[in-house]
């Protein structure tokens, strides 16, 4: 059973991917605040973090940045994926050098979102 963080402040996507994550199986926690999240993080352990570039407090590579506290740079690009509604060049340049998985907002496909979360 997959452990995951939902780091999303937009109400709406945030229950549409904790119900379609639980429904395959997931343990799905969730956090609207940056700043909540990374306390989240520091407190549990997760087998997946799926975080919002954009968030109303903070950047999800914000979020990134202080979870290197925690993780090597190599568990930080297995943990985390980042979503956005704003996929620029810089944005995919700054995820790769995390090494984390980038899926632009709305998604294409939900199945693969859901593969990739999942993990």
């Amino acid at each position: 059973m997959k452990k995951i963080l939902l780091i999303e402040d937009e109400i709406l996507i945030q229950k549409s991917l904790k119900k379609l994550l639980e429904a395959r199986g997931a343990v799905v926690s969730v956090e609207s605040s940056g700043k909540e999240a990374i306390e989240t993080i520091f407190q549990n352990e997760f087998d997946k973090i799926i975080c919002d570039l954009m968030l109303k407090d903070i950047t999800g590579f914000d979020v990134i940045e202080e979870s290197k506290k925690k993780y090597t740079i190599e568990e930080i690009g297995n943990l985390f994926v980042i979503i956005t509604a704003y996929s620029s060049q810089q944005v995919l340049d700054k995820a790769k050098s995390y090494g984390c998985s980038v899926l632009s907002k709305p998604f294409e496909d939900m199945n693969t979102a859901l593969e990739t979360f999942l993990g």
